[in-house]
């Protein structure tokens, strides 16, 4: 079960304030590991060194429901007060990692409008208020990129829609080899918003991901340099594990020094793409595709409206002529 990418204005929810995480000087770590999130877990290993963020909504294939992208952040913020923190994993509970955001919340019963809570069609589209909105929720995501200290995503099952905006913003990703990532809303009704994949793979092979929207597998990624490495999942625990069992050998401020200087390179040029990227996906939902993809998913399901939008073109033919190709 697929989600693709949709966005609401809950994300803003007074109730969803980072502030309310943030733990006090005193705050013990078992105190942590038991804040009150709703759609994630956190918690660290036995030595301290490692935290793990992992994304709990199993039954719904962990889309993006309204609380992730708060709960994200808040956790990754955890992990950084946390002295004893080395480096922080980021997974998904159940079969996969994350389908994106859930389109059983926000393209079925929602109603096409601004993103600012209402909904309201008779408001028309504001890109501002949109664009505060889903700013914020890139803003979210992007603690993983951000984060003092090395996070590392662990993929298994798919990475979809704004599950691969939660990946790809992490420093090292992991795949199972037929774990699947992309992002097929690029068809319709999305834009990617933390605007990764060119800073990843290079303009044409970003091109060639977002012209189609194509899903492509572990190995598929890996050697297009999208990802760090994959590996069959029956080993992808142990080889996070082992990855993250060396850096967390190595002193917190080396780590942290080490990532200042390499991200300092593309910094600048990441936050131009991701503010491009979030005003563009509010006119994408807004546009007559747009509309009709909305309006479809409202009809007849979100399932009924994504095959439409994804089938075309993804003929036994394609596949084969593609498949290696990257």
């Amino acid at each position: 079960m697929l989600h693709s990418e949709t966005q609401d204005s809950a994300y803003l929810s007074p109730t969803l304030l980072v502030a309310q995480y943030k733990p006090s000087c005193r705050q013990s770590i078992n105190t942590m590991e038991n804040t009150n999130f709703k759609s994630i877990i956190y918690k660290t290993s036995s030595d301290g060194k490692v935290a793990y963020i992992i994304l709990n909504r199993p039954k719904h294939f962990n889309a993006i429901d309204q609380n992730i992208p708060a709960e994200l952040r808040a956790a990754v913020r955890l992990a950084n007060f946390d002295s004893k923190v080395h480096c922080i994993i980021i997974k998904g509970n159940g079969p996969g990692f994350c389908g994106g955001y859930d389109l059983g919340i926000y393209a079925e019963h929602a109603q096409r409008g601004q993103t600012e809570g209402s909904q309201d069609l008779c408001k028309g589209y504001d890109p501002f208020k949109d664009y505060l909105t889903m700013g914020e929720v890139t803003e979210c995501y992007s603690e993983l990129f951000r984060s003092h200290k090395p996070t590392i995503a662990q993929v298994h099952g798919a990475a979809v829609a704004g599950g691969s905006d939660i990946a790809l913003c992490c420093d090292l990703v992991v795949m199972a080899d037929d774990a699947r990532i992309g992002y097929p809303p690029s068809r319709a009704w999305g834009c990617p918003t933390t605007a990764m994949w060119a800073h990843r793979i290079g303009p044409e092979k970003a091109k060639r991901m977002l012209f189609t929207g194509d899903l492509i597998d572990g190995k598929e990624a890996a050697s297009m340099g999208l990802v760090l490495m994959s590996v069959p999942e029956a080993e992808l625990e142990e080889t996070v594990s082992l990855l993250a069992n060396r850096i967390k050998t190595v002193p917190i401020n080396q780590l942290w020094m080490h990532k200042q200087v390499i991200n300092s390179g593309i910094e600048s040029s990441v936050r131009s793409s991701q503010r491009l990227a979030t005003i563009f996906d509010g006119i994408t939902r807004n546009s007559p595709e747009g509309i009709a993809f909305q309006n479809a998913a409202m009809l007849s399901g979100f399932k009924d409206a994504v095959k439409k939008r994804d089938e075309p073109g993804n003929s036994v033919s394609y596949r084969i002529k593609w498949k290696n190709r990257l």
